[in-house]
């Protein structure tokens, strides 16, 4: 079936919680969708104007919490209520406190936080690209010193459902499946 319009389904894409500071130190958060690790140390993401986007134009920092399937419900309130109009760290009831390495809030929620420095911010094109300086991870999602998945429990944003979904189980190894095709020793 052909079907027509703009709107295209390009998955997975994450839930990522960007938290700032106003000029006033308050906090606030948004959920973003359109974000990529665009190279080692680096994120960037799209995103139209905002209060998140206002906020770091002045402070130069934000900070990335990965959208969770305990954390879902928060995540979509993020999404849905504006900082310009509600304090949302407020309403949602969460805890909030200071990076230590930039000027914007830890979201203590949150199992996995990047801690960021804005490299640049186009307003023409709304594209963000920090400097990851430090990960925050919560002991309980840490296998033998590095980030588990299967304990953190992602979400990701499935545009075409207008839904959230859990991202799935291993189905193959990276930079070594592959190698039999490429070395001809087995069958696909």
């Amino acid at each position: 079936m052909n079907i027509n319009g703009k709107q295209s389904v390009i998955t997975p894409e994450g839930v990522f919680i960007i938290g700032t500071y106003d000029e006033n130190g308050k906090a606030n958060a948004m959920n973003a969708a359109w974000g990529i690790q665009s190279d080692y140390g680096e994120i960037t993401f799209f995103l139209a104007k905002h209060k998140t986007t206002e906020n770091v134009k002045k402070t130069g920092a934000f900070t990335v919490a990965f959208g969770t399937q305990k954390t879902a419900t928060l995540c979509d309130y993020f999404g849905v209520e504006t900082g310009a109009k509600a304090d949302k760290i407020k309403k949602s009831g969460v805890h909030v406190h200071k990076s230590e390495n930039v000027n914007a809030p830890i979201i203590e929620e949150f199992p996995l936080t990047l801690e960021c420095k804005v490299k640049s911010y186009d307003d023409a094109t709304g594209i963000l690209v920090g400097e990851v300086v430090n990960q925050i991870a919560d002991d309980a999602i840490i296998t033998d010193g590095k980030v588990d998945l299967d304990k953190l429990q992602p979400i990701m944003f499935d545009a075409s459902a207008g839904a959230y979904r859990a991202i799935g189980p291993v189905v193959g190894k990276a930079f070594h499946d592959g190698l039999a095709i490429k070395n001809d020793t087995a069958e696909w």
